[in-house]
């Protein structure tokens, strides 16, 4: 108003400067205060403070137009950083919305919309089809397929049923179920994940942290430059204004607004988009060293594969392949072991069923065995068995372990009516993942428990680069070790617990499928909500892209300085010049920094 009404002769010069005088008064408030904030209580020079002795000087010199320019796009250019920074930051908080506010109460027999809030841990409460799920709990009647999208960014219905754990913010699809509170609202796993993305947020990586380091020293000798063209000039006979309006400019353009920014923004924005999708990377320096992934080392059980056994063979020596699943099923129902249960499972799927038998039991480590029409048959390891085995069965025998597989005969001592084999499974996305990862050109190890020969059989199906077999917990710590000195940043994927020690010792621990385990969430660095290999390379391409982007925005922000800095000593810039190049690069910088949030 003041430039309009002076430009157009309505009022005098004074009344002008007065309107502009206003103007600096009210832009200048908060960022101003933040200037003076950081110089009572930590005792250091920040950018605000070139911002207002740049404002200060250009008074002093008469340049009120210049003065209340370089306050209003600077408090422009401060809102809108904030504002999206904040937005940033609070972009995961947009989860609560997919929460009920309300819940059904089941009391006495009766049903009770109650707010959610109120719910406590034992409560009962009803899901409706396509409602929400307002708390954690377990189902304690009904079945349905539940939508956990928002919080482990699994987009597939994960089929749930009675002793199931549901989670809140958790879409019911189909069927009623009646589910038993095991967290208040306020306590629940979404808030859980939120609280540790916005806690991530605030924590720095390394590259932020010189940059601040370095602005701490930095921005009081740029002040203390600009005030020696200001004090200098006078005692050697210089004309005053012409180099105090240079020390002013460098005041201005010399700032590292853009600089300091060119991280932040990219890392609050890579969490939280991350976090969004089920990844929860818990600081900056965590997302900073995923983009600098070399290598990956996975665990093999219950990683790369599902850790429950399955049938993979049914080969008949004697007979057909349904004759003998039937006799192995009939003998091994009676038994808890997990080669046992992979067999039961088989069979129930194929509609087998059991012979009448009797004497139904186990021999620990050997067989187990059922009488079946007065004949004793068996299911075991095949040196339980002392009938003779021709050169074609024991070239299946050695073929089938060479693929890591666990041999069982099923038969009488003195006849072999076939044979089962039974290995833990590869998850169904495991070598695309591996795949994905070779794309972007970072190493796979596997490192296991395991034998070498069902180590190499996995490694094999997945096109592994490098196994390491038969190792001890401290054995894949010291692995670790080697690796990182063999590739620099290493990623270890384990479950959290088990793992804990080489997550630890990796460069980022990460830990799959932690919906609902805090200790998992604990012993790592990246919590995977979901069991979904997927996430990984997608996790490493977060923090790929994020130090990429704040590469782009430190060398971009070191151009401008370059750039304007000797552009304000040489008096090439104005006031108002510089003022509209620092504030359009810092602009540049956070818009910049946002794109690490669109995947």
């Amino acid at each position: 108003m003041g430039f309009i009404l002076g430009l157009a002769g309505i009022i005098p010069v004074l009344a002008v400067n007065i309107i502009f005088a206003v103007a600096i008064l009210i832009g200048a408030y908060h960022w101003a205060r933040e200037g003076f904030e950081e110089l009572i209580h930590e005792h250091a020079i920040d950018i605000e403070m070139l911002m207002i002795a740049a404002t200060l000087g250009a008074i002093v010199l008469g340049l009120w137009e210049e003065a209340v320019t370089l306050v209003i796009l600077y408090a422009a250019a401060e809102g809108v950083e904030h504002i999206t920074y904040a937005r940033t930051r609070a972009s995961i908080r947009k989860l609560l919305d997919l929460a009920p506010k309300e819940a059904v109460l089941i009391r006495n027999g009766t049903e009770q919309i109650i707010p959610a809030e109120q719910l406590q841990v034992g409560d009962m409460f009803l899901v409706k089809p396509g409602a929400g799920i307002p708390t954690d709990g377990i189902i304690v009647k009904g079945r349905s397929s539940i939508n956990e999208a928002a919080v482990t960014g699994e987009s597939v219905p994960a089929e749930k049923q009675e002793g199931m754990k549901v989670f809140a913010a958790t879409l019911n699809v189909d069927g009623a179920l009646e589910v038993r509170a095991t967290a208040t609202f306020k306590d629940n796993s979404l808030m859980k994940m939120i609280h540790m993305v916005e806690e991530a947020q605030e924590q720095k990586g390394k590259t932020q942290a010189f940059i601040e380091k370095f602005g701490r020293k930095y921005t009081p000798a740029v002040f203390f430059v600009s005030l020696m063209f200001i004090i200098v000039p006078p005692f050697f006979g210089i004309p005053f204004n012409e180099l105090a309006i240079r020390g002013v400019v460098l005041l201005v353009a010399a700032a590292p607004c853009a600089l300091v920014m060119s991280t932040p923004v990219a890392v609050a924005a890579g969490i939280g988009s991350a976090g969004k999708r089920g990844i929860l990377i818990k600081g900056g320096i965590h997302l900073e060293n995923l983009g600098k992934t070399k290598a990956v080392a996975f665990d093999k059980t219950g990683t790369l594969t599902t850790g429950t056994p399955a049938v993979t063979d049914i080969i008949a020596l004697n007979g057909d392949e349904p004759a003998v699943l039937r006799i192995a099923y009939t003998v091994e129902r009676c038994s808890d072991h997990p080669i046992a249960r992979a067999i039961v499972k088989r069979a129930e799927t194929d509609k087998i069923l059991p012979h009448e038998a009797v004497g139904e039991c186990a021999l620990p480590g050997q067989a187990a065995t059922a009488i079946i029409s007065g004949t004793p048959w068996f299911a075991g390891r095949p040196e339980y068995f002392t009938a003779t085995r021709d050169t074609e069965t024991q070239r299946t025998i050695d073929k089938l372990r060479a693929e890591g597989k666990t041999v069982i005969f099923v038969g009488t001592q003195e006849k072999i009516l076939g044979v089962i084999a039974v290995r833990d499974q590869v998850r169904p996305n495991a070598k695309a993942m591996i795949d994905q990862l070779h794309a972007m050109g970072v190493a796979t190890i596997m490192l296991t428990g395991d034998n070498g020969v069902t180590a190499k059989a996995v490694a094999a199906d997945l096109g592994i680069d490098d196994i390491r077999a038969d190792l001890k917990p401290e054995d894949k710590t010291a692995a670790i070790e080697s690796l990182k000195e063999k590739y620099g940043a290493v990623v270890m994927i384990g479950d959290g617990i088990n793992d804990a020690p080489a997550l630890a010792k990796a460069t980022v621990g990460m830990a799959m499928g932690t919906i609902g385990t805090d200790a998992a969430i604990e012993a790592a660095d990246v919590a995977l909500m979901a069991d979904d290999l997927s996430k990984v390379p997608e996790a490493i391409a977060f923090g790929k892209k994020a130090l990429s982007v704040s590469n782009q925005n430190i060398v971009f922000s070191v151009a401008v300085l370059a750039i304007l800095i000797p552009g304000a000593l040489l008096g090439v810039l104005g006031v108002t010049l510089a003022v509209i190049f620092h504030e359009a690069s810092e602009l540049l910088a956070v818009g910049n920094g946002l794109r690490v949030a669109k995947r």
